[in-house]
C-alpha cells in the first residue's frame, strides 16, 4: 500500500497538478501511459512510444534516437519533457521512448546485474533495436540513447553492454545505482551529460541519497571523469562558460574520438534544459539557459559510431 501510494503522488507531483486530484492520480497515469507499440521480451510484454517524422523515407539510412524516462514515470512523459519529437521532425529521425518495468509509473531496473548482458532491461533494448531495424531503414551506425534521471542511469547499463551497437550516450539529472567498477566494457562511447548543482534528488556533490536509492549517488564530476578515463581522453579537462551560470566541461584527445562533456547549471534543479519545467517546489529549479535535446542531438551527429 506505501509503495502504491509512492507511485501516486509521483505522478501526480511530476504532473504538476494540485494535490486535491491525488484521488483521480490512477485515472490520469492511465490516460498518458500511452505506447503505440509492444515487445515479448523474456516471456514479458513490454511497451514503446515510437515518433516517425514526417519526412522519413524508407530508401534513406535514418538515425534513431532511445530516449528513457525517469523513474516513477512512462514513456509519454519522457516525450514530453524532453521535447525529442520536435528536433527529430526538423532533422528527420526516428526517435523511441521505451518503458521500463512497472504497470503505470515505471522504472529502470538493475535486475541482473551480476551478469550485465542478460539484464532484463537490456535484452529488452537490445530487441527493440533488432524489432525497428526489421521495420525501418535504421541507420546502425547512428544508434544514440539518452535518459532523464534513472533512465540516465540505465544509458550508462546500456553504454556498457551495447557499445557495439550505439554510437554515443545523452544523460540529465542521471541517477547512477551501479558503481563503475561494474562496467567491464573498455570501449570508448562518447557522452554528453547535464546535471544541476541545486538538484535535490541526484545531488551532485554525491552527497546524500535519492528518494529511491538508498545508497549514495556518486559525485558528478568525478564520474565523468571516470567515463574520461574509460574513454582515454586528455585528463586535463577544459571548462568554458556557455550561458548565464552553465558552465561546460569538455574532456579532449579521447579515443576514437569519443568526448566526454558535461554541462554543470548552477542552481540548477532535477529538470531537463529547456524541457517542459517540472514543479520547482519538488525538483528545484528548471533551467532554460540552455536546450539539452538540441545540443545532445548536435553532440550525437558529430559521433557515429566507431569502427572497431
Amino acid at each position: 500500500m506505501r509503495l502504491r501510494k509512492v507511485i501516486i503522488g509521483a505522478a501526480i507531483v511530476v504532473l504538476g497538478l494540485p494535490l486535491a486530484l491525488v484521488v483521480a492520480g490512477t485515472a490520469v497515469v492511465a490516460v498518458l501511459d500511452r505506447a503505440n507499440g509492444t515487445l515479448e521480451v523474456l516471456g514479458h510484454k513490454r511497451e514503446y512510444l515510437l515518433y516517425v517524422p514526417k519526412s522519413y523515407d524508407r530508401a534513406k539510412p535514418t538515425p534513431l534516437v532511445i530516449s528513457l524516462h525517469g523513474a516513477m514515470t512512462w514513456p509519454a512523459f519522457q516525450m514530453h519533457v524532453s521535447r525529442w519529437n520536435a528536433v527529430a521532425e526538423r532533422n528527420g529521425f526516428l526517435v523511441v521512448y521505451p518503458g521500463g518495468t512497472g504497470t503505470g509509473p515505471k522504472v529502470w531496473t538493475m535486475e541482473g546485474w551480476r551478469h550485465p548482458s542478460q539484464m532484463p532491461d537490456v535484452r529488452f533494448i537490445a530487441a527493440l533495436i533488432d524489432t525497428l531495424e526489421a521495420r525501418y531503414h535504421v541507420d546502425p551506425a547512428r544508434i544514440y540513447a539518452n535518459g532523464f534521471s534513472n533512465g540516465g542511469g540505465m544509458a550508462f547499463a546500456l553504454s556498457c553492454t551495447l557499445s557495439g551497437r550505439i554510437a554515443a550516450i545523452g544523460a540529465v539529472s542521471a541517477a547512477q545505482s551501479l558503481p563503475w567498477s561494474w562496467c567491464a566494457d573498455s570501449t570508448p562511447v562518447p557522452l554528453i551529460e547535464f546535471h544541476g548543482t541545486a538538484d535535490p534528488f541526484v545531488p551532485y556533490d554525491g552527497a546524500g541519497t535519492g528518494w529511491l536509492n538508498p545508497a549514495p549517488f556518486p559525485n558528478i564530476r568525478r564520474w565523468n571523469a571516470e567515463w574520461a578515463r574509460r574513454n582515454r581522453c586528455s585528463p586535463q579537462a577544459v571548462d568554458s562558460a556557455v550561458a548565464s551560470g552553465v558552465v561546460r566541461t569538455q574532456y579532449v584527445q579521447c579515443a576514437d574520438g569519443a568526448s566526454v562533456v558535461l554541462y554543470t547549471i548552477r542552481g540548477g534543479g532535477h529538470q531537463w534544459p529547456g524541457g517542459k519545467p517540472l514543479p520547482r517546489w519538488f525538483v528545484g529549479p528548471a533551467s532554460p539557459q540552455i536546450d539539452a535535446t538540441a545540443l545532445m542531438w548536435a553532440f550525437f551527429q558529430e559521433h557515429p559510431l566507431a569502427r572497431r
